[in-house]
């Protein structure tokens, strides 16, 4: 039997081009301040998405800029993933609003105390990195989303919190999912970013299946207004 022709030619698979944390920087600083002098940058997702690293190489960029994060808070396996969010309130959110430098003492997970006092002066730029940093009660100024396969966080979840854990960690993701539901998180996303192909210098949009709670990541705005060089 002879083949039919195709009705129309197949479509491309759309490019995925990867962009830069200084074209995302500067972006960044265009906003207007969300939290005193402040742009308060929420990033977000799942445990083990990569928000933590993407974070420290979005700080390396914004230099000077303080990155407060979920961890620096004592937050149990099977807490609500807002415990943390009414101390960074207290202590460093209330501070910098009325302009004054805030005072942290960070939370050590490993040996289960806080550490010591340390200043976070008021700057232009403050990450907030965690699961519920864009949550609707926010003051961001901009929100990121970081997703990634389920089975590649939960395999640097295990690499990094040891495999005693494994199991908490399933708990964990089965309430910060419908937390995430519940709340509506990547919807109000500006920005999806894919945890498993960022590098320190670029960094490419997320294009996995979105989840029950969020939009599509065609939906999401670019993070450089000019095309990507192909530097870095």
């Amino acid at each position: 039997m002879p083949s039919v022709p195709r009705a129309t030619p197949p479509y491309p698979t759309p490019p995925n081009p990867s962009h830069t944390y200084t074209g995302l920087a500067a972006r960044l600083l265009a906003l207007s301040p969300s939290c005193g002098p402040a742009r308060l940058v929420a990033v977000d997702g799942p445990s083990g998405a990569g928000k933590s690293t993407f974070a420290g190489f979005l700080a390396a960029v914004l230099v000077g800029a303080p990155v407060v994060r979920s961890d620096d808070f004592r937050v149990p396996w099977d807490a609500d993933p807002l415990t943390w969010w009414r101390p960074l309130e207290d202590a460093v959110l209330a501070p910098l609003r009325e302009g004054r430098p805030a005072r942290l003492r960070r939370y050590d997970w490993h040996r289960d105390r806080y550490g010591p006092e340390e200043e976070i002066p008021p700057a232009p730029v403050l990450l907030v990195e965690g699961v519920g940093s864009a949550w609707a009660g926010s003051p961001a100024a901009f929100r990121v989303w970081i997703d990634a396969p389920r089975e590649l966080r939960r395999a640097r979840a295990v690499a990094r919190d040891g495999p005693e854990y494994a199991g908490d960690w399933d708990l964990w993701t089965s309430r910060e999912t419908a937390f995430f539901a519940a709340d509506g998180t990547r919807a109000r996303a500006d920005l999806l970013v894919d945890g498993a192909a960022f590098t320190p210098h670029r960094f490419r949009l997320y294009s996995g299946d979105p989840s029950p709670c969020g939009r599509k990541s065609s939906e999401s705005t670019s993070a450089d207004d000019a095309p990507p060089d192909s530097s870095g």
